[in-house]
């Protein structure tokens, strides 16, 4: 039987595959290290008792039947790749986690009222191709044919690399699943932040998860010589950083996370006035009425600063993702894990700023989400780190859940066969 120990271990077996040297980690998309993890997830898998395949989207899944083949599936499952020079937790314990339960319930005996299955993602990141949650999308049935040709820093294109690795691009609808085919999804994940840490507490039970809008901000005033009086200048980056600093302010005040993780100048020479700066802009917020308003405002007050600077100002959203709320049922199933787990008695609820593969599922399934507590809530970094103390009483809590699912779904089957008895009487 597969204990947290052997999941660290497993953990530490999967940081191996990586393309950068020196121990750091990374891990893409439809690479050759993908295709090396995928290899290791499906023997754990099979060893586990599950039936193992890759899907047309390069996901590893596997399956255990419930107490007759062919019914509706319980999801569990997170994603295999990294972001550049990662931590060995971000997805890897969630799918590890995964396996092992299934692993219990199988060599439990006890029949399930619904099959298993387990997902390890080929894409969550967005790492190679910069579009997120390509693997969990294709599986919810909502992957965009526009993204073929999605080029990589190396000019390689998705379809290109989907060849190569094996795929066929026009088989991509066979990754997709129906509503009908799955009674729900859970995802086990570390918590990417210090809540969980800064209480003491190993798990804590996930609300809803943010959502997202990313834009490409480019801000143009002219490009003169370093020194041109102050009355002449039209300087892009000092417009710039003034905008930055009023996104800071409006997502602070609006209790939203606003983030800009990039930066360009030109043309970036020490003697020379910046005439055009590029920027990105992240945007979350658990509620999408409340981001919005947030972006309206600070397009708003963007404008009003380049206009009174003599700059122009334009605007691109690359990316929009809905908020994706915990299904309560699902949290509850969470909540009593924990406590069967010797968890609080009142677990711990907490909202995620960070995206996961659960955002796509959402629109398939109804979705939940257990948090394990990582030291200092340090993510997408080398130094992710959490305790076998804590993956043992998230393996217990993982599996207690998914058993009061069952018993849930077995009282359901019985009050609808109570009540089709009482109506033919």
């Amino acid at each position: 039987m597969t204990t947290a120990a052997d999941i660290l271990d497993r953990c530490d077996e999967l940081a191996r595959h990586s393309s950068l040297p020196n121990g750091l980690i990374e891990r893409v998309y439809l690479s050759p290290e993908h295709a090396a993890v995928n290899a290791l997830a499906a023997e754990w898998m099979t060893a586990a008792g599950l039936a193992t395949w890759q899907d047309a989207a390069g996901n590893q899944c596997g399956r255990l039947e419930g107490a007759t083949p062919g019914l509706p599936a319980l999801l569990l499952g997170s994603h295999l790749d990294t972001v550049p020079a990662a931590g060995r937790y971000d997805g890897i314990l969630g799918v590890l986690l995964a396996i092992a339960v299934a692993e219990r319930l199988a060599q439990s005996g006890r029949p399930l009222p619904f099959a298993l299955e387990v997902a390890a993602f080929g894409d969550e990141e967005g790492t190679r191709f910069g579009t997120t949650l390509l693997g969990s999308r294709a599986l919810a049935g909502t992957w965009q044919n526009e993204w073929w040709g999605l080029l990589d820093a190396n000019g390689v294109s998705l379809d290109a690399a989907y060849r190569a690795f094996g795929l066929d691009p026009a088989l991509i609808g066979e990754a997709a699943r129906t509503p009908v085919e799955l009674i729900g999804y859970l995802e086990a994940h570390i918590e990417q932040g210090a809540v969980l840490d800064d209480a003491g507490l190993a798990l804590g039970v996930v609300s809803s998860i943010a959502g997202a809008r990313r834009f490409q901000v480019v801000i143009e005033g002219a490009a003169r010589h370093s020194g041109t009086p102050w009355a002449l200048r039209r300087d892009a980056l000092a417009g710039a950083s003034e905008v930055i600093l009023a996104i800071e302010r409006i997502a602070r005040e609006a209790d939203l996370i606003g983030t800009v993780g990039h930066l360009a100048l030109f043309p970036d020479a020490v003697n020379v006035i910046p005439g055009r700066v590029e920027f990105s802009l992240d945007l979350r917020g658990e509620f999408d009425l409340q981001r919005d308003r947030a972006w309206a405002l600070i397009e708003q007050t963007a404008e009003q600063i380049c206009e009174r600077r003599g700059l122009t100002l334009t605007s691109v959203q690359t990316h929009g993702a809905p908020a994706a709320h915990c299904s309560p049922h699902l949290r509850a199933a969470v909540a009593t894990g924990i406590r069967l787990a010797g968890g609080e008695s009142s677990p711990t609820t907490l909202f995620s700023m960070a995206g996961h593969d659960a955002m796509a599922i959402a629109a398939l399934t109804d979705i939940g989400m257990l948090f394990v507590r990582c030291l200092g809530g340090v993510s997408h970094h080398p130094d992710e780190s959490v305790t076998e103390a804590d993956v043992a009483v998230a393996l217990d809590a993982f599996e207690a859940a998914v058993l009061a699912l069952a018993d849930q779904y077995d009282a359901d089957e019985m009050d609808s066969e109570y009540d089709a008895r009482a109506a033919l009487r």
